[in-house]
Formats: structure tokens, sequence, C-alpha cells
């Protein structure tokens, strides 16, 4: 065996190695799912909350919320809430669908667990420093912390996946930052960030990614 061979078997075994010590089953399309989710949640919540008048069978006291009152955070809380759970059902559900499709690996063992540990904790973090700050009644950076530590999710668990999600976690990172400095834009950077951000880096995750398989 000359030493180009040498090296290319080198370069396939390296490349076996990675592949089989990453969660490959996370479907693109679920992630422009998750996109789209965010962009109809996004659009119901300024309907609801932030131009009620869009909806005329709303009761009219709805009409009195103002940008930055306790009933709006703690609905705006409850939405998405009940969005990252419905997300987060998707993306397991079509990965479990698409590891079952390509024989890949979809088991509960120690790497998966680290993932899930990984992309947890910071969600984890992040929601229970909203809620003290609801708690408190200081409401103005809570999607800001949202975006943040989304973001910080992704990019902390991007070494047990595809190392491009943490392209998304940094645009979710930025995002979050620009939302710091702004007021009365919450929705609007949940769009881009929960939303927009979402189904561009899908669209790129199953060009390169799934449909290379």
């Amino acid at each position: 065996m000359n030493t180009n061979e040498a090296q290319k078997t080198l370069s396939e075994i390296k490349d076996m190695m990675a592949k089989s010590s990453r969660f490959q089953a996370v479907s693109g399309i679920s992630i422009i799912i998750v996109g789209i989710y965010a962009c109809i949640a996004c659009i119901a919540g300024y309907m609801i909350i932030g131009a009620p008048d869009a909806l005329p069978f709303l009761p009219k006291s709805w009409a009195d919320f103002s940008l930055n009152t306790p009933y709006r955070i703690k609905l705006a809380c409850l939405l998405s809430a009940v969005l990252f759970a419905v997300a987060f059902l998707t993306v397991v559900l079509m990965a479990w669908r698409k590891s079952k499709k390509h024989q890949l690996r979809f088991t509960f063992d120690k790497r998966m667990r680290q993932m899930i540990f990984n992309f947890l904790l910071p969600l984890a973090i992040g929601g229970l420093l909203c809620l003290a700050l609801i708690y408190q009644g200081h409401y103005g950076l809570t999607s800001s912390i949202m975006l943040l530590f989304y973001g910080l999710a992704l990019v902390n668990c991007q070494h047990y996946t595809y190392p491009a999600m943490r392209f998304l976690g940094y645009g979710e990172i930025i995002l979050g930052i620009f939302d710091c400095f702004s007021i009365h834009h919450a929705l609007l950077f949940w769009f881009l960030g929960f939303g927009i951000l979402h189904i561009i880096f899908g669209i790129f995750y199953t060009i390169k990614y799934d449909r290379a398989k």
C-alpha cells in the first residue's frame, strides 16, 4: 500500500468514525416544519395580542392590552411552551421515521442522552431566568433571553450532530442580542428567529445532508 492509498484509507476510517459518533437522524423537513409552526404562532399571537381589532369576535377587553402587560407576557410564554412541545414532538417523530428509512442510529444510548442534556440544560436555565423575571415584573428582556438561550442550546449540542447546526444557533444569538436593544418588537424577533431562520436553515440542511444520503 503506497502513501496515497494509506491516506485515503485513513480518511475513510475517520469519516466513518465521525458519522457513527454523531446523531444523523434529525430531518431537515422537520426543521422547516418547526419554522412554519413558529411563523403561524407569531402571526396568531400578533392578531390576538398585538392587533385585537383583526379578530372582531374577541372580547372587547382584549383591546385594552398594552405591549407590556402581565397578561400579554403570560399568554406569550404559554404560546411558547406549547410551540416548543409540539415542535419537539415533531422533530422526534420525524427523526425516528428517518432513522427507520435510512437505517440510522436512533437509540437512547449514552451519546443521545448527552446530546439531549447539552441541549436542554441551557433551555432550562433560560426558562428559569424568564420565570424569575416575570415573577418580579421585569418583562422587557424575556423574548431576548429565549432567543439567546435557545441559540446557546443549539451551539452546545452541535458536537453530537452535524456541526452546521451551530450556524442556526449563532443566528438565534445574534437576533437575541439585537432584541435586547429593541422595544415592543418581541414577536417580530421571534418570527425571524424561531420561524424564518428555521425555514432557511432547514432548506440548507435538507439539500446538504438529507439529499446526500
